[in-house]
């Protein structure tokens, strides 16, 4: 006997089953160099193209437009980070994608060159 719930059951449970389908029931390593800001892109010389999972290949299109960081790349596929970064550890191990550190943040400047700089260009340009 059926009830009214139960497709609402059943896309609940395949919600949960596919991150561990997605990842070969793998998960992710502790000391991953991977963190949210960490930049990927296309490689410039991917391998020979053998056939990838449909997952695999999203994020391999996602990526062709340049550098994305891994939680923007969790953002525009809705798959949680932790899958993001798995698949993306696969791809770069296998040599499809290329991966780099964030962009460390800009180190303040003294507030006295500041004003240099500006009285500089009062100076030449009024």
């Amino acid at each position: 006997m059926t009830t009214d719930d139960e497709p609402e059951l059943v896309q609940e449970a395949a919600g949960l089953v596919r991150p561990y389908v997605i990842t070969n029931g793998r998960d992710l390593v502790e000391d991953s160099a991977f963190s949210l800001l960490t930049l990927v892109t296309v490689a410039q010389e991917p391998p020979h193209q053998k056939p990838l999972d449909p997952e695999k290949q999203s994020l391999l299109e996602l990526c062709a437009g340049g550098f994305l960081s891994i939680a923007e790349i969790a953002g525009h596929t809705g798959f949680p980070v932790g899958i993001v970064k798995i698949l993306v550890f696969d791809l770069t191990e296998e040599g499809h994608l290329y991966a780099r550190a964030p962009i460390p943040s800009a180190q303040l400047v003294e507030r006295q060159i500041l004003e240099e700089v500006l009285n500089g260009l009062q100076a030449r340009f009024g």
